[in-house]
């Protein structure tokens, strides 16, 4: 029998492992946990609890970003861990909630627009991610997922402190989760709010505007953000219109 060698071990010092920075991963848990929160509250049927998860799940998500840009420790775990955690959060959560508060009523047809929402989720962050150095900053193709998640989420909120049963706007449930779920993959263009700088100076009219949205946000929560989202939803079909008319109106001349 031949003698066997031990084998010979070269250490490669840019082999060696690499750490994961806790605090952008942390926020990104905070929301991931929030996202299953909702989903569990969701199968215990305390929809409002869950759809207000999932608005706490967009402020976690809306931090762990800029946390990493502003501590320099943006990694691409982080960014993959992050993909992960907004579907969670605002591709499967948000479906699951409209589904067993509304659409399961309507049978076939409610689980089928749940899952166009969800498969919608999933295409957008693929999306994003692979285009991500080469679009436009100043604008998302495609409405974002947490703004999508809010308009679902926000639809249930609104009618539940209006004491508004799901079988009673099943059909609106369906249409409004069916359409956040194809504006997600469209190519419609809304604008990101990245561009905004806020160490300069703005007129007096921006803070009294900021004022009154607070306002409005401490009167009516559920209303003032399911109807900033729906607007937000919107505009992106109003800016591509007026941009055609505007070319059509210039190739006329």
């Amino acid at each position: 029998m031949p003698e066997l060698k031990p084998r010979k071990v070269i250490f490669n010092p840019e082999l060696k492992r690499r750490g994961i920075y806790v605090l952008p991963n942390l926020f990104t848990t905070a929301a991931l946990f929030c996202g299953f929160f909702a989903i569990v509250q969701a199968m215990q049927g305390q929809f409002e609890k869950a759809a207000i998860a999932v608005f706490i799940a967009m402020i976690f998500d809306g931090l762990d970003g800029r946390v990493a840009r502003l501590t320099h420790t943006q990694s691409a775990f982080g960014a993959e861990y992050d993909s992960l955690s907004d579907m969670v959060s605002f591709g499967v959560a948000p479906s699951l909630v409209a589904y067993e508060w509304a659409l399961k009523d309507l049978g076939r047809l409610g689980w089928i627009a749940a899952f166009i929402y969800c498969a919608g989720a999933a295409l957008r962050l693929a999306r994003f991610n692979t285009t991500l150095e080469v679009v436009d900053k100043r604008f998302f193709q495609g409405l974002p997922s947490p703004a999508a998640a809010a308009l679902v989420s926000g639809f249930v909120w609104v009618m539940l402190s209006h004491d508004v049963a799901g079988s009673a706007v099943n059909w609106l449930a369906c249409f409004i989760t069916v359409f956040a779920g194809l504006t997600m993959i469209s190519n419609v263009r809304f604008y990101s709010f990245k561009d905004i700088n806020l160490k300069k100076s703005v007129p007096f009219f921006a803070i009294a505007a900021i004022a009154l949205g607070f306002a409005l946000v401490a009167y009516s929560p559920e209303v003032a953000l399911f109807g900033f989202f729906v607007v937000y939803s919107l505009s992106g079909y109003v800016l591509g219109l007026a941009g055609l008319i505007r070319r059509r109106s210039a190739t006329a001349i």
